[in-house]
């Protein structure tokens, strides 16, 4: 028995009474991110918005000197999208349409991104207040995140094993309400990576030209990918959410080449433009320059710029511009239009 005791007393000094030491934590995945000059994670995103749930496979590769690659697979839709980052740029490029958008960015430095080391390692450090627990049989830090144009999101979650492996990540809002949810089924951080990994025309290569006549693919050209006939919107989506004294005043359907184009203009305390049009893949692959940033919305990777908002859902390419709304109201509008049921202009205009 006076073993016992004795046993009993050490381990309360050694754990401090149940509690586990912050900084200890901290030093501890910050030596694991900084030892590794190369990772690849794998595993599964899930984006809640109210009763729906966007599920992700991801993938997320990084060599050290700020080079990474993201591919974010859409399970619902299987829409593929990869964030690409090297010495050239920031690029978000979706391989079914050939088409990328370039940024002038700091991403991902900028803002929290959940499935990212580096930047959950920032969270922490950069959180002074930042706890941690230990929850069955897992280490559970948990600190602020940083979402500028997604004010709701409030702190994180992140969770470890007894030797600080990184498990997963919760991001939850003011109100304790869960909004993303990051599974690592597995984490290399001895992945052997080089900057060839991380070239734009390898992953155009890969993902645009990956046909049995390997000769049609000239440079950055899919010489066998026609172009898709968009054809007729039979459905318009109109936003859920939209400013408060502001209406929809006119909407035009307009027919070009690739098919129709619905413009909504909207009128009132906030002015602000919504285009609708058919997603087409082009012959060559097109990079469209932006000085914004990359943005995840709730089934897609947008491109965000100081007032307007691109992005493609369910085979629709999406463009909204409105000087008067910031970037939470663009986000707002956009959020509302993935979780829109189709509405009938009648119903709209009344």
């Amino acid at each position: 028995m006076k073993k016992i005791g004795i046993l009993t007393v050490l381990l309360l000094i050694l754990t401090g009474c149940g509690k586990v030491d912050i900084n200890k934590a901290k030093n501890e995945f910050e030596n694991k991110v900084a030892k590794t000059k190369s990772y690849l994670l794998k595993g599964s995103m899930e984006i809640i918005n109210n009763d729906d749930t966007y599920v992700y496979s991801v993938e997320a590769s990084y060599l050290k000197d700020d080079y990474y690659k993201v591919r974010l697979i859409n399970q619902t839709n299987n829409h593929e999208q990869v964030i690409l980052k090297n010495t050239d740029g920031v690029y978000v490029v979706t391989p079914s349409l050939n088409k990328s958008f370039k940024f002038q960015s700091e991403w991902p430095n900028n803002s929290s991104q959940s499935y990212l080391l580096a930047s959950l390692l920032n969270d922490i450090k950069n959180d002074k207040n930042s706890t941690i627990e230990e929850i069955d049989q897992n280490y559970v830090i948990k600190a602020t995140v940083n979402y500028p144009n997604n004010s709701e999101l409030s702190y994180e979650k992140i969770y470890f094993d007894k030797e600080m492996n990184i498990q997963k990540v919760e991001v939850y809002t003011k109100d304790d309400i869960l909004k993303i949810k990051v599974d690592i089924k597995s984490l290399d951080l001895k992945a052997g990576l080089n900057k060839d990994d991380f070239k734009l025309d390898d992953l155009i290569d890969q993902d645009c030209c990956n046909t049995e006549e390997e000769e049609n693919c000239e440079g950055n050209t899919c010489q066998n990918n026609e172009t898709e006939q968009s054809g007729a919107i039979e459905d318009i989506i109109y936003p859920l959410y939209i400013p408060s004294e502001t209406y929809l005043t006119s909407k035009d359907v307009l027919d070009t080449e690739q098919g129709d184009r619905v413009i909504l203009t909207y009128s009132g305390s906030k002015n602000f433009v919504l285009v609708e049009e058919k997603a087409t893949s082009a012959n060559e692959f097109e990079i469209i320059p932006v000085y914004g940033d990359p943005l995840l919305l709730n089934d897609s990777v947008a491109a965000l710029q100081a007032n307007s908002l691109s992005w493609t859902s369910n085979n629709m390419d999406y463009y909204l511009a409105g000087n008067d709304l910031s970037g939470e109201e663009l986000l707002s509008i956009a959020t509302s239009l993935t979780n829109a049921d189709i509405v009938t202009s009648a119903q709209v205009e009344k």
